[in-house]
């Protein structure tokens, strides 16, 4: 697709205090701003996991590097397909787990609802600047809390995914290359969620 996913944790309450037009501004400004230098002049790698921006102050919220993906979007909407794609050969309780996990991450419950133009309820509402991208996803601290139980159901289960991602996703193109794949990226997600719902933040994805 040729877009990124940019993953903050948020503290709600400290993106409210900004004006709503300037959110997604000031949270993209919050992307790498001070290792990057840093980073390019030592030849590091690319770190993976939460960075929390440095110095005394209070963070207020935490940017999510995956190691699974390269930063590209297109492995999570991969996933999000092939989830689609075989859910309905998953037992109700697991189904059900799952649905509640993904929706509004990587997957949406209900294709007609687009979080990019969304407002209301909490989310993050567009920019008014047209250079400025809109929300891939948007998850309320409320929203989070609820993934994370879900996670916590979910995760004993995931080998029960296997058959059905073998019957519906294996070897097809726009679908994860192994169910390994898959779950290792399942796994990460479980790991955001459960983060973000242990300080009660949100999550807000950038392009």
């Amino acid at each position: 697709m040729g877009r990124d996913l940019t993953l903050f944790m948020v503290d709600w309450e400290q993106l409210r205090a900004f004006p709503a037009q300037d959110r997604i501004e000031v949270l993209g400004d919050k992307a790498w701003p001070w290792w990057l230098d840093d980073l390019c002049d030592l030849g590091r790698e690319w770190p993976a996991g939460w960075l929390w921006p440095p110095g005394p102050e209070r963070a207020w919220c935490a940017e999510y590097v995956f190691f699974t993906t390269s930063g590209a979007y297109w492995p999570h909407l991969r996933a999000g397909t092939a989830w689609a794609d075989m859910r309905l050969l998953v037992e109700a309780s697991v189904r059900e787990a799952m649905d509640t996990f993904l929706d509004r991450l990587i997957w949406d419950a209900d294709p007609a609802d687009d979080l990019a133009v969304a407002g209301g309820g909490g989310r993050v509402p567009p920019a008014t600047d047209r250079w400025i991208p809109h929300a891939l996803l948007a998850c309320p601290p409320a929203a989070v809390h609820g993934k994370a139980r879900a996670w916590e159901r979910l995760e004993p289960c995931l080998g029960k995914l296997r058959g059905p991602f073998a019957a519906e996703c294996e070897g097809w193109a726009g679908r994860p290359d192994t169910f390994e794949a898959f779950i290792a990226l399942l796994r990460e997600w479980g790991d955001v969620t459960t983060e973000a719902a242990r300080h009660g933040w949100g999550l807000v994805g950038l392009p």
